[in-house]
Parts: C-alpha cells; structure tokens; sequence
C-alpha cells in the first residue's frame, strides 16, 4: 500500500467506521464523542488515554489525507466528522461493508485469528460462514492499490494463523525458533502426562473403595 498511519490514525479512522454501523443515530461523530469512542474500554487493543486536542489533529491529519470529512458547516454550531472509506468516486480507498467490518476490527484490536474476526465484526456485519469471511478476506489480499491484509503464520502454542491490515506499513513477521515450537509442543504434551497420571490415580482409589466394599459384602 503507498499508505501509511500511525496507531493514534488507525484508532481514530477505526472507531468512525465502526460506529458509522453501531450508533447510527450520533453518525457522524462531534469530537467529544470521537475522544470518548477512541478511550474507549471495550473492543480496543491497546487502551489508549487521548485528549481532544490529539484526536483533533489527528483527524484533521486524515482529512488532508482525503481518509476522513468534516460535516461541520453554517447550519450546524459542532463540526462532526465521518471516515471516507466507502461512497467515493474514486476507488483507491473504496471499500464494501464486509469490507469495512475486517477492517475496523483489525484496526481497533489489532491481528485477529478468523473465528475472532468472525465472532467480532458481528457489530457491523455479519459473515454467515467462514467461507465468505475467507473470500472477503482474499479480495483485501488482492486489490489493485495492492494488499490491505496480509496472513501471519500462527503463534507457539497455538493453530489458527492471524490476519493483520497493512495500513501501519508491513508487518515484520518474527520467525518461530524450531526450539520454541519444540518446547510448546513438548510442554502441552507434558500437561496432558500429568492430567492422565492424576486420572489413573483417581481411577485406582475408586477401584480400591470398590473391593473394599465388595470384600465387606462377601464376609
């Protein structure tokens, strides 16, 4: 992408994508409640601390980038802001709602395994299967502006791959050490040893009462 944000854009241009969708009724946002959508305590990832005068600046950073708009004007005494990430002329930033919805997640919580993206951008639109997901997910890969999305290789410990967007420039993708992957795999291996062991020895003390009880019976 010839884009590149920094977090406090990222979290600025996520929450007026998402409440576009989830308090239509206050859409477009007056900077008040723009500063209060980007403290936010629920469905960000970092929490953030930011006085309006930021989010001032940073929004009016996203005009100029032709990323958001104000909808101030004479008729209204508070300016109010909107993204400009859908109902373009131009294409460049055109995006559908499905759209939308991975990326508003992705830049407020960050990468997203697909059953978190599916569960989480239920608030703004529903994917009705992870096929669609994976289909919506292929046209951010392939756009002609190039790729909004790229696939990360899944975590120590874990099997899901992660899907994070390219708005904040490239990814740097860390290599796994084999020893790291070795040393998850044989600490899960080794979790489930011990919860076996201590199920034998459970089994045993009853097998115990058992005879006990049957040896009583039996005299």
């Amino acid at each position: 992408m010839d884009i590149v944000l920094s977090p406090v854009e990222l979290r600025v241009l996520g929450c007026l994508v998402e409440k576009e969708s989830t308090t239509p009724d206050t859409y477009p946002l007056s900077l008040n409640a723009l500063t209060s959508a980007c403290n936010q305590k629920s469905n960000r990832d970092p929490l953030m601390d930011l006085n309006e005068s930021t989010v001032l600046d940073t929004v009016e950073g996203l005009i100029t980038k032709s990323l958001a708009t104000s909808r101030g004007g004479a008729g209204s005494r508070v300016s109010k802001f909107a993204h400009r990430l859908s109902n373009r002329l131009l294409d460049e930033h055109q995006y559908s709602h499905p759209e939308l919805a991975l990326l508003c997640v992705l830049f407020l919580r960050g990468p997203q395994t697909l059953n978190e993206l599916r569960t989480r951008c239920a608030r703004i639109h529903t994917f009705p299967d992870t096929a669609e997901l994976l289909a919506t997910l292929k046209m951010l890969e392939q756009r002609d502006g190039g790729a909004c999305v790229v696939k990360l290789p899944a975590q120590p410990g874990q099997k899901e791959p992660r899907y994070a967007h390219l708005f904040a420039g490239d990814v740097e993708v860390t290599p796994v050490p084999a020893s790291s992957a070795t040393a998850a795999t044989v600490g899960d291996e080794a979790a489930r040893i011990v919860e076996l062991e201590i199920e034998v020895a459970s089994l045993r003390r009853d097998l115990d009462t058992l005879r006990g009880q049957f040896d009583s019976f039996i005299k």
